[in-house]
């Protein structure tokens, strides 16, 4: 053949080879490094149907999953990124091997075909240090159920498994998955978003829906455990059934669903956090909206919360508000014309897949459904997206360590993926602006952010309304939120509304957060540190009803400037000066028979002890003290004793000198001989301080307060209230004296006019008796700053009742009758009487 044929045959053999349709470059791409990735592009909750029948699923099968595809276009981006417009690694392809993994349904079977080589086979070794699989890392799947199958077998080989969008917070243990790594915050940090939210809006009053899978029980768990000491109550948990894999709604399915919506509708709660997997729910809002549920505050989990499906139902904005927990959405240039870019390695025909290299690597319409959500996606931003991209780009910059990269080219090596799980730990660089770095747990600490969702045409579907980093731990940059209510008011979900200040929670049933408000009463107050008990306020101290303080309450005692205080100290300044003119009185006429006859020097021992103890009234005004009680417990008491006892033994004296002296000549002898009368009025002193010195003993003298059993917010202070027996015994020794006084008094009643004191003695006998006794049942039926009135008022009278009632008419004979004061009237008296009585 000539060389010119040659060259025109070549040609043409050239330009035949370009026009064969190549593989199809969705799910594969040569390259000198391959990446696996496994994404959902159809789901049926249901995944163990096909075990049914020992064969792998078919996937293309079941409902078609636009995010899914969507996912798996962002890796494919990230891939041809890095190969043509990135100097990450310069002189290097990588390649990518994706399967579709259906959810559940279809997770072990791509795993093996990832570890085995390229011949599909796996050979059994006692040492894999140096085996190189068909792939160097994994990424994916959705799910933390798909996510643990797939970890435990690459963990074997400690192949490089970096998860997108699973959760569990279980996949944190590294001991269990030594090779898993995440580009989402776990469901610890997503529950607590959801709890911070609650607390915002003040919702203490929630329903939990939860899927009957482990993802529905396992965040249920959690979610009690990050409410438990929040106030946050659950009014009930439902578990939604299991939908068939055709969504057919089988009679068992209906009647479950029809009692959870009618469970939904007769409860008060109405804040609904639902936890399941977005495949399940589509029979459910089907139900929610044949029954006309609405007034509802629906939060989605992470799984659901960005589902274009489920959004597509455009009468679910009727239902009520829809919150959701999502990845923080990060844009991507250029990825939205990359998301809906025909194959063109392929065929004109849209997205058609030659023979492929495993199961489940062709889906013939995700394009196109793709491009009829191109807008909707275009509109909700590129949330889980970025996770992926970020993964892919870890993977690389992994690599540009490992092989050692310049900006120019790579040491292409054999790379074992343990080798490649060193370097992806400790990768850190910046990507989109942000730090790209995983913790020792293997988790990168992204942002999430709580959106809502929106039907307004033109308008991003997942409006984004607050932000949340784990490094802050709380809600930020929180916007208004356009609440599906009359008037746009943020719904009330409380069991109890809140109890006003000063009123403590009864509760009502099993939950804490449904009680009754009960005032607290006046002396107790409601501290914030327990809402279900009033605190009662210090004894010195007390509150109106409903408070939340104790205030100090007023001291109530004798006062200076009080009017009774005033007339009390005029009386006994009056019987002071009187006292003591008589005491004048007595000295200058010491020597005349009336002072003789009223007993002589005794007079003087009577009268001092009276003069101190009208010196003794200001210790009862006043603010109470130690001393000032003692001198109340005994000054008094002491010298009205001796002044008894005085009055007791001249009553006798005279009686026996007129009656007694001729019987008992001897007796009487004795009487003077040995100074009977001070003998006998030392004797009652002494047994008077015994008494006093045992009541202060036994008692104390210390000031006590009580309160005012009219008027709690007044606090009397006054000297020890015991102190009222002794009293009692105290005044029951001077009641017998003045007894006896009186007896002996009223015996001489005939004696001569002189010496008859029957009537001074009774007029002052009979008042202390009498005051003393009603004094002492006052003060048993009453207490207050009256009681210190009255004692310290009958303390003056009956010093005055001695003082003016005793002394006073023999000095009104001294002072106006002095003739009567001489020894000859006495003599003739006494004479008359002696005549009288022969």
């Amino acid at each position: 053949m000539r060389p010119q044929a040659w060259a025109v045959c070549s040609l043409f053999l050239l330009l035949l080879a370009l026009t064969e349709p190549s593989k199809n470059s969705d799910f594969h791409l040569a390259g000198d490094y391959l990446l696996g990735g496994l994404f959902t592009l159809h789901g049926n909750v249901k995944g163990i149907i096909h075990l049914n029948y020992l064969q792998v699923p078919m996937c293309k099968e079941y409902e078609i999953r636009v995010v899914g595809y969507n996912l798996m276009q962002a890796m494919r981006f990230a891939v041809e990124e890095i190969n043509n417009h990135s100097s990450l690694l310069p002189g290097v392809l990588l390649g990518y091997e994706m399967v579709d993994i259906c959810y559940v349904s279809n997770s072990i079977q791509p795993v093996l075909y990832f570890l085995a080589h390229e011949d599909s086979f796996l050979p059994i070794q006692d040492n894999y240090s140096d085996y190189m699989p068909r792939v160097v890392a994994v990424i994916g799947p959705d799910n933390s159920e798909s996510a643990s199958t797939v970890a435990h077998l690459l963990s074997l080989l400690l192949l490089p498994q970096i998860t997108y969008s699973a959760t569990s917070d279980e996949l944190r243990d590294k001991r269990s998955f030594p090779s898993l790594l995440r580009t989402v915050l776990g469901a610890e940090h997503q529950i607590r978003v959801m709890v911070l939210l609650m607390l915002q809006y003040r919702w203490n009053w929630i329903i939990v829906l939860v899927s009957g899978d482990e993802y529905g029980r396992k965040n249920s768990h959690l979610l009690r455990e990050q409410m438990a000491g929040q106030g946050i109550c659950i009014a009930f948990q439902e578990t939604l059934p299991t939908p068939q894999p055709n969504l057919a709604v089988t009679a068992y399915e209906r009647e479950r669903l029809v009692a959870i919506v009618d469970k939904l509708l007769q409860s008060s709660a109405r804040i609904v956090v639902l936890f399941s997997p977005d495949l399940a729910l589509n029979n459910f809002f089907l139900e929610v909206l044949r029954k006309n549920l609405t007034g509802i505050v629906w939060i989605a989990s992470e799984s659901w919360s960005i589902d274009l499906v489920l959004h597509n139902i455009t009468e679910l904005r009727h239902t009520g508000t829809f919150l959701g927990i999502t990845s923080k959405n990060v844009p991507i240039p250029r990825f939205r014309e990359f998301r809906v870019r025909n194959n063109q390695a392929g065929p004109p025909t849209p997205n058609k897949t030659s023979t492929p290299e495993t199961c489940n690597q062709e889906c013939d319409t995700c394009l196109n459904t793709t491009k009829s959500f191109d807008t909707i996606l275009m509109l909700s931003g590129e949330r889980v997206v970025y996770n992926v991209y970020s993964a892919v780009y870890a993977v690389a910059h992994a690599l540009h360590s490992l092989l050692g990269c310049n900006e120019t080219t790579c040491f292409k090596e054999v790379v074992y993926p343990w080798k490649l799980l060193q370097e992806i730990r400790k990768v850190n660089f910046s990507l989109l602006g942000h730090q790209i770095f995983f913790d020792k747990q293997g988790d990168l600490a992204v942002g999430l952010e709580i959106i809502q969702w929106r039907w307004d045409l033109n308008q991003n579907p997942f409006q984004s309304i607050a932000f949340y980093h784990p490094a802050q731990g709380q809600l930020l940059h929180v916007s208004p939120i356009s609440w599906n209510t009359p008037n746009n008011t943020i719904p009330l979900s409380m069991c109890s509304r809140s109890c006003q200040a000063g009123q403590r929670k009864k509760p009502v049933g099993l939950h804490p957060c449904c009680f009754e408000c009960i005032d607290c009463l006046p002396g107790s107050f409601l501290n914030q540190s327990d809402e279900f008990d009033c605190q009662p306020c210090p004894n010195y101290e007390w509150s109106h009803r409903r408070s939340t303080f104790c205030y100090k309450r007023h001291m109530a005692f004798l006062e200076w400037h009080e009017a009774p205080t005033i007339f009390v100290t005029v009386l006994s300044a009056l019987g002071f000066l009187s006292t003591l003119a008589i005491l004048v009185i007595f000295w200058r006429y010491f020597q005349t028979p009336m002072v003789r006859s009223a007993g002589g020097p005794m007079c003087f021992l009577m009268l001092t002890p009276l003069l101190v103890a009208y010196l003794a009234v200001p210790v009862y005004v006043g603010q109470p003290t130690v001393i000032t009680c003692l001198c109340r417990q005994s000054l008094f008491t002491l010298c009205f004793t001796i002044c008894i006892s005085c009055i007791t033994v001249r009553s006798f004296q005279i009686v026996c000198v007129f009656k007694m002296a001729l019987r008992l000549p001897r007796a009487y002898n004795y009487w003077v001989r040995y100074h009977g009368p001070y003998v006998f009025v030392a004797f009652f002193t002494v047994l008077k301080v015994v008494i006093v010195v045992g009541s202060v003993l036994a008692t104390t003298t210390v000031p006590t307060m009580l309160s005012d059993p009219d008027d709690p917010k007044i606090m009397i202070l006054s000297c020890n209230p015991n102190y009222r027996k002794v009293l009692l015994l105290s005044t029951s020794l001077d009641l017998i004296l003045s007894v006896v006084g009186f007896s002996f008094a009223y015996m001489g009643k005939e004696l001569p006019t002189n010496y008859s004191e029957a009537k001074f003695i009774t007029l002052s006998m009979t008042f202390y008796f009498i005051s003393s006794i009603s004094l002492c049942t006052f003060m048993s039926v009453y207490q207050g700053v009256l009681v210190t009135i009255l004692d310290l008022l009958v303390t003056v009278f009956n010093l005055l009742g001695i003082s003016l009632g005793y002394f006073g008419p023999k000095c009104y004979m001294i002072l106006f009758y002095p003739e009567r004061n001489t020894p000859a009237y006495f003599n003739s008296m006494i004479q008359g009487y002696t005549m009288r009585k022969d």
